[in-house]
């Protein structure tokens, strides 16, 4: 019948896109089959990864860490960052600022780092957007109830400098206890976003930092000890992206999910399917193409 052939025209590239996606996936792990590297106390560096002295077929170059004095390294928009974890799971790595030692109060972030530093700030599914990390990732915390599609894998630090003490806004930690600013005025930390509505009058922004840790940020009163624990934990970016293109093939994150059924399961499907003759679209219900659980051996099981 003729609109069988018609249905037949317009279904058959989305489906050797797909063939496609899932051919190269394959072939990219045969190609980066090399046993993990270690350094220091991360002892599962594998795909996408790779150490600088690593054969030159091991892993991607984007994803090149570093190992200096037995500590693991990564280098962020220029700057170093000391590498907590590496969760290939959920494709997560989990940073923290080199100036901040565990068992010092008074040693304090020294890299500026924001959301605005990555390119998808605004447009996650932006085709021009080629950072090998992300700060957004879909349903990237699958615990949760209802997850936001546009979550934050991280909270902010601020640090604010203050020409005058700060006493009536309890968001604003006074550091001084702890951290000495070679007099540069009254150095303050708040947790969490910085709204117009919170700037004091006489402060400015002095670094913005990083942390992934929730516990007690939450809470009205914070003491900087507890600040200070948050930065010692680091956050998390995401190379999510790498992780669809290499399942679904370019260009498909649209259709890159994790699944609903609370295991660590990536997915990819068609987006959307033909109506009749061509005419209208729907959704494509349970038209999924591949399935893949990526465990920490970078092992890919189809479904």
């Amino acid at each position: 019948m003729w609109w069988v052939r018609v249905m037949l025209v317009f279904l058959l590239p989305f489906s050797h896109q797909f063939q496609q996606g899932s051919s190269s996936t394959t072939t990219s792990k045969e190609q980066h089959v090399c046993a993990a590297s270690s350094c220091g106390k991360i002892s599962n560096i594998s795909y996408p990864f790779r150490l600088k002295n690593d054969p030159k077929h091991c892993g991607d170059n984007r994803y090149e860490l570093a190992c200096e004095n037995n500590v693991t390294s990564l280098y962020l928009y220029s700057a170093k960052y000391h590498v907590q974890s590496i969760n290939y799971n959920n494709f997560t790595i989990r940073l923290v600022d080199p100036g901040v030692q565990k068992h010092n109060c008074s040693s304090p972030p020294i890299n500026f780092l924001s959301q605005s530093n990555f390119c998808e700030t605004y447009n996650f599914y932006d085709d021009n957007c080629n950072d090998p990390y992300q700060a957004i990732t879909d349903q990237i915390r699958l615990r949760k109830r209802n997850p936001d599609p546009y979550e934050l894998l991280f909270n902010y630090i601020v640090y604010l400098n203050c020409t005058h003490p700060v006493t009536n806004n309890h968001e604003y930690v006074n550091t001084s206890p702890y951290v000495n600013w070679h007099s540069e005025g009254y150095i303050y930390a708040m947790a969490g976003d910085l709204y117009a509505k919170d700037m004091q009058v006489g402060c400015h922004v002095k670094l913005v930092t990083l942390t992934s840790y929730e516990a007690s940020l939450q809470r009205k009163q914070l003491s900087y000890d507890v600040i200070h624990k948050a930065l010692v934990y680091g956050f998390e970016v995401s190379w999510l992206r790498l992780a669809c293109n290499n399942l679904c093939g370019d260009r498909t994150l649209r259709a890159c999910y994790f699944n609903a059924s609370g295991d660590l399961v990536l997915q990819c499907s068609l987006p959307s399917c033909i109506a009749f003759a061509g005419y209208g679209t729907s959704g494509c219900g349970n038209a999924n193409i591949v399935t893949a659980n990526f465990h920490s051996d970078y092992q890919f099981v189809t479904h």
